[in-house]
């Protein structure tokens, strides 16, 4: 019996066992503490930390592919006549699984390199892991950028689209 298994589900099996086995020492800091960290001052004030630490380039990279993976996906919805993606979530109901999906697919493993990223970025500087710190700002570094990008542009390729066809001469 042969198992594959695609790169993908490789990189996002590494980033939830490396969070599954931080979240023991999160657990029992946050006992020995009282400290959530998560969205606490501290966690603020790490994350000044982080922009000017080790891996302050995946600020900018990870956005950027996010970007990238959003205009791509932008224009596949405007060819295949998707609604705008977070118009589409918000308020087309009939469309909401589809577009669930092809997010999930399309960033699926920039957001499980972000998290290990985070916890890599983590562990130089503050020489601990928090994973909620991780699985939140891992996400929000990818979903924010690519929403926007991937909605924005729908809407300009409908938008040229629908001017070309208007000054068709009929």
């Amino acid at each position: 019996m042969k198992i594959s298994f695609s790169r993908s589900s490789v990189v996002t099996a590494i980033a939830i066992l490396i969070l599954l086995s931080a979240v023991p020492g999160a657990v029992r800091r946050i006992i020995q503490s009282g400290d959530p960290y998560l969205l606490t001052r501290r966690f603020f004030e790490d994350l000044r930390a982080r922009l000017s630490g080790p891996g302050r380039l995946r600020f900018i990279i990870q956005p950027t592919a996010a970007v990238l993976l959003g205009m791509r996906d932008g224009k596949r919805d405007s060819r295949t006549r998707c609604p705008p993606f977070l118009s589409g979530l918000v308020f087309r109901r009939t469309h909401r699984r589809d577009l669930w999906r092809s997010a999930i697919a399309s960033v699926r493993d920039l957001v499980a390199i972000a998290i290990i990223l985070d916890i890599i970025s983590q562990i130089l500087i503050f020489r601990e892991i928090h994973p909620g710190a991780a699985l939140l700002l891992g996400p929000v570094l990818i979903a924010v950028p690519y929403s926007i990008s991937r909605a924005l542009t729908n809407r300009i390729v409908s938008g040229r689209a629908q001017q070309v066809e208007a000054n068709r001469p009929t």
